[in-house]
């Protein structure tokens, strides 16, 4: 074992008995970047791309609308988790364009225009997968290393509650590295220099973080910290 993962162990078995007895944790379902009403979309989402659009089956795609209206309802009063708060601004602009694409379905399912029926039927889909992907990570080690930096971030800095943030640091430290590995996927090869270069940076920042916890300097742990969280945020930016 390195000296530096010696200290750092060190630093923490020290934190854990200075710690409060008690700490403010997040609901468990406020860590889960997931939106349940999006997800059962999806059931309806499914035939119509996989069965309805590919065949021109025109009679099934306006035998769909009101499954289509229905969860759109449900998904109109949804309420994002806590763990997707930076993304309340997406999910609405998400949201008013998923309205709109409906409304349009509706129209062309009502006029009999088959084309209109097939082309507002591509734009749903296309709407309803731009919804998921603010809701869900590109890489689900990214999604991983989220919801411990969301704990971190959310219930642990402000105030620094020193134990339960060495925690979640040693935790992070963990998840770097399945993340460090994380290969993106054909789609978005073009994207692959851009985020393996803020990957480096968010490991850097990882690092130093888990070196600072060595010397309990509050004032420089927070910093770091947000530091972190900010290499985060713009490692998601990338697939913007």
């Amino acid at each position: 074992m390195r000296r530096t993962h010696i200290a750092f162990a060190a630093a923490l078995a020290t934190a854990v008995l200075a710690a409060p007895v008690s700490a403010q944790a997040p609901r468990p379902e406020d860590v889960k970047a997931e939106v349940p009403a999006l997800t059962a979309m999806h059931e309806v989402i499914m035939p119509l791309w996989h069965e309805a659009w590919p065949n021109k089956d025109y009679k099934a795609l306006v035998e769909l609308l009101p499954q289509i209206e229905k969860h759109l309802k449900e998904i109109e009063r949804a309420e994002l988790p806590g763990i997707l708060r930076d993304k309340r601004g997406l999910w609405s602009e998400g949201l008013v364009a998923l309205r709109k694409v409906v409304a349009d379905y509706r129209s062309a399912a009502q006029s009999g225009n088959h084309d209109a029926l097939l082309k507002e039927a591509e734009r749903l889909h296309g709407q309803y997968e731009s919804l998921v992907k603010v809701v869900r990570p590109v890489l689900k080690e990214m999604d991983d290393f989220h919801g411990t930096l969301y704990v971190l971030y959310h219930y642990q800095l402000n105030p620094l509650q020193l134990a339960p943030a060495a925690e979640s640091v040693k935790a992070l430290k963990e998840k770097m590295g399945p993340l460090n590995a994380a290969v993106l996927p054909d789609r978005l090869k073009d994207r692959a220099p851009a985020f393996e270069a803020q990957r480096a940076r968010l490991s850097k920042a990882v690092d130093r973080l888990v070196e600072l916890f060595d010397g309990r300097d509050e004032i420089r742990i927070k910093e770091a910290i947000e530091l972190m969280h900010m290499e985060y945020e713009k490692l998601e930016r990338v697939f913007e």
